[in-house]
This record gives structure tokens, sequence and C-alpha cells, in this order.
């Protein structure tokens, strides 16, 4: 069971619950993310250039703020690079304020009781959450905000901008547009375009769109360029992602 809300500064509040345990194949997004489960903590998931795929434990609950492209590393404290494809315990970067702040979290999502299938962003989900967009937000503002830059390469990328004109369009070289590329998001603007490019593929598939359609509105060469793209980044073919779990 999972949910999710917009924070309303462009991070997302998500909850989950694993009914039964098993595999969940998470995709790559260009974000950096909060996390809080009941077995393993709090962690800082790293932005990953692949999908991965983690096993839950059957009743295993999470918490997680994914912070906007480019934010994470204003509220980590530790260029993104160093976290890609990575899972970091949050305490060999926040030190003795990961403890205190585990400890609060742990508190607001004491085991509520009930099935999992009443899962919903509120009471022990928006309380942990709660507690985790305000520590995000303090740390966001004690860095002096996000680096502007983030917001507007993704946003120019996520819309099918080339890197070329992104980078002419912010005044910076290819190199340096890289160097800073690599810092805000993890990766260089060029797998950053093809993960942004994928994820809005895979939007309007969901909506119903016709995967030849979806290839041309979303700058791929043919639908067979979006299957080996895709098949690339997310570890199996678009149609399997489409394909809703068998109950």
């Amino acid at each position: 069971m999972y949910r999710e809300r917009e924070a309303g500064w462009g991070a997302v509040r998500w909850a989950s619950v694993a009914v039964g345990g098993g595999t969940v194949r998470v995709l790559p997004d260009g974000c950096l993310d909060l996390l809080w489960s009941s077995r393993s903590g709090l962690l800082v998931a790293g932005p990953d250039r692949t999908a991965q795929v983690g096993r839950s434990a059957p009743g295993e609950r999470w918490i997680g703020l994914r912070l906007p492209p480019g934010v994470g590393p204003a509220v980590v404290g530790v260029p993104a690079e160093e976290l890609r494809d990575r899972r970091v315990p949050l305490a060999e970067l926040w030190g003795r304020a990961a403890g205190e702040l585990a400890e609060r979290v742990e508190a607001a999502t004491a085991d509520p009781g009930g099935p999992a299938a009443e899962l919903a962003v509120t009471g022990w989900s928006a309380a942990g959450a709660t507690i985790l967009e305000g520590a995000a937000l303090d740390r966001l503002r004690s860095a002096g905000g996000p680096d502007p830059l983030g917001a507007h390469v993704a946003a120019r990328l996520a819309a099918g901008a080339t890197v070329a004109a992104t980078a002419a369009e912010v005044g910076l070289g290819a190199r340096a547009l890289h160097r800073r590329s690599r810092a805000l998001f993890g990766y260089g603007p060029k797998t950053l375009a093809r993960i942004l490019r994928m994820r809005r593929a895979l939007d309007l598939a969901r909506r119903g769109v016709p995967l030849a359609e979806v290839a041309a509105r979303s700058g791929y060469a043919d639908q067979a360029h979006l299957t080996r793209d895709v098949r690339e980044l997310a570890g199996v073919p678009p149609t399997r992602l489409l394909t809703p779990p068998a109950d």
C-alpha cells in the first residue's frame, strides 16, 4: 500500500506499508529522499542511475520525503554525487542531530495497529512526514536555500530542452554545467535528461497514450528506442511497468 502527497514547496511526502513483503522497483528520478523505515530507521536515498529493486519485510512501514531535483544537497549537506546509487544512514551525515530526529519520528510513528489497507497520509504517517519535512526545511534555511540553478536546469530538461540549449540559457559551458549537475543531481545533464524523458514518457503511457505516440511526443526516435531506453534505466520494458500487479 502506497500513498503520496505534494508538500507545497516541490517536495513530495509519501508513505507505504508492505502488506505481504516482496520486492519493490524504484525508478530513478534525479531526486534525493529522506526515509524512515520501521526496520532500518532514518536513511538518505541518493539519486539512482538505474532502478533499485528492494525487498520489504511483511508489515514494514516507510515514510519518505522526496526532495525536488537539485535541492537535496543543500538539505543533507553533501554533493549529490557522493550519494549516487547509495542508501546511507542519516547519522553518517548529521551525527547526533540524526539520532534526535530519529527519536522524534519513532515516537510519532508508533505502530497504529489496524489493517494495512487503511493506510493514508494521515495519522502516524502524516505525523512522521511532518517531522521529516520540518527538519529538511530547517536545514535548507540554514544552508541559505537551494542552488537556483538546480530547479532551472531540471525544469528545462524535464520540458524536453536539449542539454546544449539548457547550458546556453543558464550561461554555462558544457564542462561547467556537467560539474554543477553532478553536485546537484548526482550525474551529468545528459543522464538527468534521459531519466526525466523516461518519466515523462511513462506518465503519458499511464494516461492511455499508445507507446508509438508516447515515443514521438517524448523525443524518442521510435517505439523501439523508447523500449530500449526504458529497459536500460528501469531494468524492464515499459509494457512490464505498465502492467498492473496480479491480485
